[in-house]
């Protein structure tokens, strides 16, 4: 057993640090579920997993540019490119909003500022616009993620040369923050 153990210590540890990982961010993802009715829940579910998903989630969520810089104002759109990996965007945010996308949400909905609020309603906005939005409210949570997936580079299917999350592991963080399934 104990040559077992040597020649597969990576896989093993590997095997254990994602599920230890959710499980150590768990409590902090229910608590931000607090709402109690079933269709904001899974709204704010769906938000915490997109952040995830995007590799955002975290303290510096609403502030964080593509790559993982950090920007200081919310007064606007930062708008700053950053080329990493041979990709150039503009995406910055909790929910990696490019900035042309951000111009077209910010006038549609009137926001005035780049803050998590007005994050908080472009994801939505965006969600909407991909005909996804009462999907996620059912807990239709795989008809949402196909809908969504040209909308975040992130997502199963996406497509766009990017890291893609799997579909558990973006399942799993949706139902550690209170996300409900439908039946």
């Amino acid at each position: 057993m104990g040559d077992l153990f040597k020649e597969n210590w990576k896989y093993i540890l590997a095997a254990l640090a994602a599920p230890a990982l959710l499980m150590a961010i768990s409590t902090k993802l229910r608590a931000q579920a607090a709402p109690k009715n079933t269709a904001s829940v899974n709204l704010r579910a769906f938000l915490t997993m997109i952040q995830y998903a995007e590799g955002t989630y975290g303290a510096n969520a609403y502030r964080t540019l593509y790559g993982g810089q950090l920007f200081n104002s919310y007064a606007q759109h930062p708008n700053i490119a950053i080329n990493k990996g041979g990709i150039t965007s503009t995406a910055a945010g909790a929910y990696q909003i490019l900035f042309r996308t951000w111009q077209s949400v910010k006038q549609a909905l009137g926001l005035q500022d780049f803050s998590p609020a007005s994050q908080d309603r472009a994801a939505v906005e965006l969600i909407r616009r991909r005909g996804a939005l009462e999907d996620v409210i059912a807990g239709r949570f795989g008809e949402a993620i196909y809908k969504c997936r040209k909308e975040w580079a992130s997502l199963p299917g996406a497509g766009y040369g990017q890291h893609e999350r799997s579909f558990a592991s973006l399942a799993q963080v949706y139902q550690y923050a209170g996300g409900q399934l439908a039946a």
